[in-house]
């Protein structure tokens, strides 16, 4: 399949892959730092504002399993090149953005694209790598990209905002991203994974898509509609019912979007299981103790994305020679569960963390475990997930396990903010001060985050299939794999 492929072409399109993947990580965060002066300068409502990511966060959700799809129906080098294009024009487009609706519909449009790159990009590593040890080589680059792009955004955000204005927060990708397409036409090379072509199921498309968006809508939504409303559970509702009317769908058409079938695949499973878990554990200490760094210790927004950085640039040196090494030598299940156990240890550590804390003694060491439990578990539940899936379904695969880790962030997070806001309610009435109160709420949520991850080491360590460097191969050139 891509035999004809010489060393240098695959290390330089793995080069393209990673820079277009990184300006859709980078976007993801780069935004959330700007909201304020997005706020002033076109006079959203707190309200409204909240559409400059949702409109995102949508879009992205929705489409990020049809998007895997169409990579393998239509070719994935077509699909990375279309999504790029569109993600950037949509950029330029935010950038020039003069009123509400023109920003919102073009990060609408930003998110289309967004999915499009992240679904196809995990996919053509998979297939331009099948030799196990290469795999991982590559793996461990395109982790070290996805590890450093969360914190670029934040640094990038603070520093552009402040110096340039939040406009350029968005045409910065505007060189990035023509030098992406510009050197994919050129060298991404157009491969076939086996998979004859197929017209594309349209009925399947529409109820998937739409069952994705209805929930990533209420998730994003659950906090200020409220869990128990009318509003989140009528569209979880309507989700579920679509949802199932998909699998129906699916089990009876000729030549179906997602042919079940993929789901026998025991590894592919796992590992989404892992990765839901992993994310909403991962989303609790980003994002919860952001908001200690902020609304408890007083930091600003880029002293914020500076306490990030040393656990970021440990976690992308494990992705980047570690962690690919241990997987070549021991499997999956040895440095999966050792990260995620470390990760958890790193939440505990946050969870401990007083009203009055110390950077030294309460944050450093915790994002030190955390770029530690990361670096080695990233790799490790990625690669399980596209093991043993033949190469004409990786584009499903990787929309699936894209899908999985949005769903799963977004769903922990959700979880993990409201005990912190109800624990934090609780507090605050038996008399605590309100920092003591905000403390109190994001250590709880640290708890369940760190209970997330325990379980996600526990299910991987018990149902991953490993495999070993030199075992032969199960699918053309893919190695055999162990039975647990």
């Amino acid at each position: 399949m891509t035999d004809h492929l010489n060393n240098r072409t695959r290390w330089l399109a793995l080069v393209i892959l990673c820079v277009g993947d990184l300006m859709i990580v980078v976007d993801t965060t780069v935004v959330n730092v700007a909201l304020p002066s997005i706020r002033s300068s076109l006079g959203f409502s707190q309200t409204s504002l909240a559409w400059v990511v949702n409109a995102y966060m949508l879009t992205f959700g929705g489409f990020l399993l049809l998007a895997g799809r169409l990579g393998d129906l239509f070719g994935h080098r077509r699909l990375f090149l279309v999504g790029t294009s569109a993600f950037t024009a949509a950029s330029l487009v935010c950038g020039v953005s003069s009123t509400q609706g023109m920003l919102i519909a073009a990060r609408a449009v930003q998110g289309l694209g967004g999915a499009v790159v992240s679904a196809v990009a995990f996919s053509l590593i998979v297939v331009l790598f099948t030799e196990p040890s290469e795999r991982a080589k590559a793996m461990g680059v395109f982790g070290f990209v996805m590890a450093g792009g969360g914190s670029i955004g934040v640094l990038a955000g603070g520093v552009l905002t402040d110096l340039v204005g939040w406009h350029w927060i968005f045409l910065v990708n505007l060189p990035i991203g023509v030098i992406v397409t510009v050197a994919g036409v050129k060298l991404l090379p157009a491969m076939h994974t086996g998979g004859a072509p197929r017209r594309l199921d349209v009925p399947g498309a529409i109820a998937i898509t739409s069952a994705m968006v209805l929930a990533v809508y209420a998730i994003v939504n659950g906090n200020a509609a409220g869990w128990t409303s009318a509003q989140t559970i009528g569209l979880l509702a309507a989700s579920a019912a679509i949802g199932a009317g998909f699998v129906i769908w699916e089990s009876r058409v000729p030549a179906p979007l997602m042919p079940l079938a993929i789901f026998r695949h025991r590894n592919l499973t796992v590992a989404n299981v892992v990765g839901i878990l992993w994310a909403a554990a991962m989303f609790a200490l980003f994002f919860l103790s952001a908001l200690y760094l902020q609304l408890v210790l007083g930091y600003s927004p880029l002293q914020v994305g500076l306490a990030f950085l040393p656990g970021n640039l440990i976690m992308m040196a494990f992705s980047l020679g570690i962690s690919a090494k241990l997987v070549i030598r021991y499997g999956f299940r040895v440095p999966l569960t050792a990260g995620l156990l470390v990760a958890a240890l790193a939440l505990l550590w946050f969870a401990r963390a007083p009203v009055h804390g110390s950077f030294m003694v309460d944050v450093l060491p915790s994002m030190i475990l955390f770029g530690i439990g990361g670096g080695l578990a990233f790799n490790p539940v990625l690669m399980a997930a596209m093991s043993d899936v033949e190469p004409q379904d990786s584009g499903l695969a990787s929309g699936i396990t894209n899908t999985a880790f949005m769903m799963g962030g977004a769903l922990g997070l959700a979880v993990l903010a409201s005990a912190a806001a109800a624990r934090t309610h609780h507090l605050a009435a038996t008399g605590s001060g309100t920092l003591a109160a905000l403390t109190g709420g994001y250590h709880l949520a640290f708890v369940i985050g760190a209970l997330f991850a325990v379980c996600a080491a526990a299910i991987g360590a018990s149902f991953l299939r490993t495999r070993t460097a030199g075992a032969p191969a199960a699918h053309g050139s893919e190695p055999a794999l162990e039975t647990a």
